[in-house]
């Protein structure tokens, strides 16, 4: 999955909840999405646009209603989901296929798991180890090749790769044992609470 369409992924999710300002979406995404943290205007509007021109989202301007606002002769614009927008969502959401696993798209679909049934969070979580698992492979047979050619820092930093993989595979092993004792059809969260 492209880095655009995962943003976009992330665009529709936000705005499932309710329409927001552009700088509220950056807001959001920023705070809810670690990915998104250093996420630029210069990449949010071209895609924004890009989600407006494909029927995905409407842009609906709104009167300035403070002070600051109106002084700049600006109206706010709202961006919310069509039809189509949900339409694609919920065909996101019920998709778990490799590209959901992938590094630039994980954290992008779990922060829209309780949005996501129970088996298709569980083939996401499932297809995620195992492509972890194999980089732990990789990582760890790479680093007994290269142990005596490397210095001391770049061995240790290799290694703190290893060690920030293993949490996460550690961390995914909980989440789907969480996920396969849920009773039948329940939603639960990551920790093992039920979600509303």
């Amino acid at each position: 999955m492209a880095k655009t369409d995962v943003l976009t992924l992330a665009i529709l999710g936000m705005l499932a909840e309710q329409p927001l300002h552009g700088y509220q979406l950056r807001k959001q995404l920023g705070s809810e999405l670690g990915p998104f943290r250093a996420l630029s205007y210069g990449s949010l509007y071209p895609c924004l646009k890009r989600m407006v021109a494909a029927d995905l989202i409407a842009a609906d301007a709104e009167e300035a209603e403070d002070a600051f606002a109106a002084a700049s002769r600006r109206s706010r614009i709202a961006y919310r989901l069509t039809d189509a927008g949900k339409a694609r969502l919920a065909d996101e959401l019920a998709s778990a296929g490799a590209s959901s696993w992938d590094d630039d798209a994980f954290d992008v679909r779990f922060s829209m798991f309780n949005k996501t049934d129970s088996a298709t969070r569980l083939r996401i979580l499932e297809g995620r180890r195992t492509r972890l698992a194999e980089r732990l492979e990789e990582v760890s047979d790479g680093m007994q090749q290269r142990r005596e050619r490397n210095d001391a820092y770049t061995t240790e930093l290799q290694r703190h790769g290893l060690e920030r993989v293993e949490r996460e595979v550690q961390w995914l092993d909980q989440l789907i044992e969480n996920e396969r004792s849920a009773p039948g059809g329940n939603t639960k969260s990551a920790t093992g609470g039920e979600n509303n």
